[in-house]
């Protein structure tokens, strides 16, 4: 048996038309799973599906704002009916505001926890009670080094992350008699189309990630697609509560000594 395999199960992957959403998607895709994913306007769906269909992928996708817990709880009923019950959940959906503490409003900063926090409570929620019917259920909230660690600008991205890193181990806590996993995935520094302007040799920020990742790199998409579908299959049933890291050994490593 592949403990691996995904075939016929229904994974969700909120926020997942592009980025890091997408490439873990695709992993879960050329595991077996199908697809369904949400994001906030008809836009940007069309062109996750676009995007998809070119990888020989059909995706189904749906138009829902994860902050909004009608919304979703819609959406869940919506997919059960249509592609089935959702047996994997991936909490992608997230932003981030590079302001420093001090010039950043209320107001950006409860956007940050309703979407990246808020947001993953809201749909793990909605998608409990069928998993417990079902008897089974992988939940993966994609967490952060700053789960870990802060940083300056980002406190409220800090915030969110520290705090779904603990809703990660409570749901774990709640859930794991019924056979529901929740587990975290920790990307590093990825490259993406946002960072292509920094990655660029002799940019301060690429010398230093560079400098501070023992990989001497940038992650890519593809390094999460292995850790994200352990974390959906059965290889992982034993496994609950968890925050894996994928960045590089940036965590475990202190940094070279200035010359």
């Amino acid at each position: 048996m592949n403990q691996f395999d995904l075939t016929g199960k229904v994974a969700l992957v909120t926020g997942a038309s592009y980025g890091i959403g997408y490439a873990i998607a695709i992993g879960f895709a050329k595991a077996g799973a199908t697809i369904v994913f949400n994001d906030i306007n008809q836009d940007l769906v069309d062109k996750g599906i676009a995007a998809y269909s070119t990888d020989g992928i059909k995706a189904y996708g749906y138009i829902a704002d994860v902050t909004n817990e009608t919304q979703i709880n819609s959406m869940i009923i919506q997919i059960e009916k249509e592609v089935g019950i959702i047996d994997i959940l991936a909490n992608n959906a997230g932003i981030i505001k590079r302001i420093p503490m001090i010039e950043m409003s209320a107001t950006d900063f409860r956007q940050v926890i309703d979407i990246d926090l808020n947001g993953p409570f809201i749909v793990s929620k909605a998608v409990i009670p069928s998993m417990i019917k079902k008897g089974h259920g992988k939940i993966i909230n994609i967490c952060s080094m700053m789960s870990e660690l802060g940083r300056e600008t980002v406190s409220a991205y800090a915030a969110a992350k520290g705090g779904l890193k603990m809703l990660t181990k409570n749901i774990a806590s709640e859930y794991g008699e019924y056979n529901i996993q929740c587990n975290g995935l920790g990307p590093g520094y990825i490259e993406t189309p946002q960072t292509l302007p920094i990655r660029v040799s002799g940019h301060p920020f690429n010398e230093f990630i560079i400098a501070k990742t023992p990989a001497a790199r940038w992650g890519t998409p593809e390094d999460l697609m292995g850790p994200a579908v352990f974390l959906a299959s059965e290889a992982s049933n034993f496994v609950n509560g968890h925050i894996l890291y994928v960045d590089g050994g940036i965590l475990a490593y202190i940094g070279k000594q200035p010359k």
